[in-house]
């Protein structure tokens, strides 16, 4: 078994296609969702519900459901871009560009009136994969004293690092689909799937293998030293 702290750093979102016709195992799905099952969650409330989906004309219909790019979603993504590995290196935080379509790299970009050919492709399908699941949670189910959720939030939080763990763990590729909770896809995704109307999207997983290594992408995070504080804050690093 890999060192927990290993298995942590080498954890990482895999955006490529997968394999459709290479199936997860059952006993490897039950692992997973056995991971979520032992989730921490405030007031142990359970906060979530999870619908696993493997049926591939389900997938596809709704990995072919319009996912608009927001104007805010370009304008607030551009702050943490940078153009260069050098330069996300040194700021440590934040994204490379070139994930991105080059239209969206720019602050002023007006989705509504824009209509380039890479555009147009950034809209694409969700990538195919043989599995998906759709978590799901009440709003209304909260921790006591919780007001705006947000200890609701947290544990869904740590559903998905749980889950996410697991699959990496067993080898399996994982990506999160948060585009599909945006309102109006959320809405053809709760119909699709029969979810309750009292029921948020929270988000969704691809799982599956890629057809191809997606091979050693730039990863970095702050060091111990840039986010940690000893006896008060300001007073940097830990000794």
């Amino acid at each position: 078994m890999k060192e927990l702290l290993q298995l942590i750093e080498e954890r990482q979102s895999v955006r490529m296609p997968f394999d459709p016709e290479h199936r997860v195992s059952k006993p490897d799905i039950e692992m997973i969702l056995e991971a979520g099952r032992w989730t921490p969650t405030a007031h142990n409330m359970q906060n979530f519900e999870i619908i696993v989906v493997d049926d591939n004309k389900v997938i596809e219909s709704i990995a072919n459901i319009k996912r608009p790019v927001s104007e805010a979603f370009i304008r607030e993504n551009f702050k943490q871009l940078s153009f260069t590995d050098e330069e996300l290196m040194r700021k440590k935080t934040g994204l490379l560009a070139r994930m991105f379509p080059t239209s969206w790299t720019a602050p002023d970009y007006k989705p509504e009136i824009k209509a380039e050919k890479e555009d147009l492709q950034a809209q694409r399908p969700i990538p195919s994969c043989p599995l998906m699941m759709f978590v799901v949670y009440d709003p209304a189910k909260r921790a006591p004293a919780s007001e705006g959720d947000f200890l609701g939030i947290l544990s869904l939080g740590c559903l998905m690092e749980n889950m996410w763990l697991m699959a990496s763990y067993l080898g399996i590729s994982f990506n999160i689909v948060s585009s599909l909770s945006s309102e109006s896809s959320e809405t053809e995704v709760k119909r699709m799937l029969e979810i309750p109307v009292n029921l948020q999207l929270a988000f969704t997983i691809r799982l599956g293998y890629p057809f191809e290594d997606q091979g050693n992408l730039l990863r970095v995070r702050r060091d111990l030293v840039d986010f940690t504080h000893h006896n008060k804050f300001g007073e940097k690093g830990f000794d």
